[in-house]
C-alpha cells in the first residue's frame, strides 16, 4: 500500500482543475402558471417558506430550509398526492459552498408527476427524521449517516447500514480516498490476527489495479511460470516458453478406430 498523505484539499482539485470533466447543469424552467406543479407550490407556500422553485426535466424541483423539512414533506404527501418517497441521500458541497445538499425524490402515483425536495446544511447539523411519514426513509437516512455522517434526529435506530460499526469516516465524503485511508488499510489485519501482527502480515492493498510482475502468488505470469509462492528478485527470472499445440484440431480418424461411413 502507498504511503498515505493527507487529501484534505480534494475537493478543491475537481473544481479549480481540467482533470475532471464537469457536466453541464440541465435547463432550469419557471413553473408554469395554473400547472400541477404551481398549485403544488402555492398550497406548499402556505405551510413552509419556498426559497425557489423550478422544473428540470420534468420534475418539480424546490428548495426549502432545512428546518422545515418535515413539515413539507407531510403537505406533498397529505394535500399534494405524493405518497411515495422513492430516495433521499445527500451531496457533498463542503469544499465549494461549505454545506451539504440534502434531497428527498417524491412521486405522486395519480398524476404521474415527481417532486424534488432540496435543502442545505452545515457539516456537523443534522435534518428531521421523516421515517413518521414514510416507512421506506429508515433504511435511506441510515445510509446517508453511514456514508456522509448526515444525523436524522429522532430516527427509530440511527446506527451504520453499510460498514462496520467501528468504521473511522464516511466514504461518500470527497474528502475520503478512494482506496481508503490510513485505518481502513489495517481494519481487516487488526480484527483477524490482532494489531502485534501487522509487522508480519503488512497493510492490505485496497488497490486491485496493482499488479506485481515479482508476485508468484496472485498472478500466473505466463511465460515465467513458476512453483507457487517461489521467492522472485529481479535478474533472477527464467523463460518457460508457452507450448502450443502443433495442429489446430485432433484428428479422430487415425490410430486402432475407424469411423464407419454415414449412410
Amino acid at each position: 500500500m502507498r504511503k498515505y498523505t493527507p487529501k484534505d484539499n480534494v475537493q478543491k482539485k475537481s473544481y479549480y482543475t481540467d482533470r475532471f470533466w464537469v457536466a453541464p447543469r440541465v435547463p432550469s424552467l419557471d413553473v408554469e402558471a395554473g400547472s400541477h406543479f404551481d398549485n403544488v407550490v402555492k398550497e406548499l407556500s402556505k405551510s413552509v417558506s419556498v426559497k425557489d422553485a423550478k422544473v428540470q426535466i420534468g420534475q418539480l424541483r424546490i428548495v426549502i430550509n432545512a428546518k422545515d423539512n418535515f413539515g413539507a414533506i407531510k403537505t406533498l404527501r397529505d394535500s399534494c398526492g405524493y405518497k411515495m418517497c422513492s430516495e433521499l441521500s445527500a451531496v457533498d458541497y463542503l469544499a465549494q459552498d461549505g454545506e451539504f445538499e440534502v434531497f428527498y425524490q417524491l412521486l405522486n402515483l395519480d398524476e404521474a408527476k415527481r417532486v424534488r425536495v432540496v435543502c442545505r446544511i452545515k457539516n456537523g447539523e443534522a435534518v428531521e427524521s421523516i421515517v413518521p411519514l414514510f416507512k421506506s426513509a429508515n433504511f435511506a437516512e441510515r445510509e446517508m449517516f453511514d456514508m456522509f455522517g448526515i444525523q436524522a434526529n429522532n430516527h427509530p435506530f440511527m446506527k451504520r447500514i453499510l460498514m462496520p460499526d467501528d468504521w473511522e469516516g464516511h466514504p461518500l465524503l470527497k474528502t475520503y480516498p478512494l482506496h481508503g485511508d490510513e485505518f481502513a488499510s489495517w481494519y481487516e489485519v487488526d480484527k483477524i490476527f490482532g494489531k502485534e501482527y501487522r509487522d508480519v502480515v503488512g497493510p492490505e492493498n485496497r488497490d486491485p489495479s496493482n499488479v506485481d510482475r515479482y508476485d508468484s502468488q496472485r498472478f500466473s505470469r505466463v511465460g515465467y511460470e513458476v512453483p507457487f509462492a517461489a521467492p522472485i528478485e529481479e535478474g533472477n527470472e527464467q523463460e518457460n516458453p508457452i507450448a502450443y499445440s502443433e495442429t489446430f484440431m485432433v484428428d479422430y480418424t487415425t490410430g486402432t478406430t475407424t469411423l464407419k461411413k454415414r449412410k
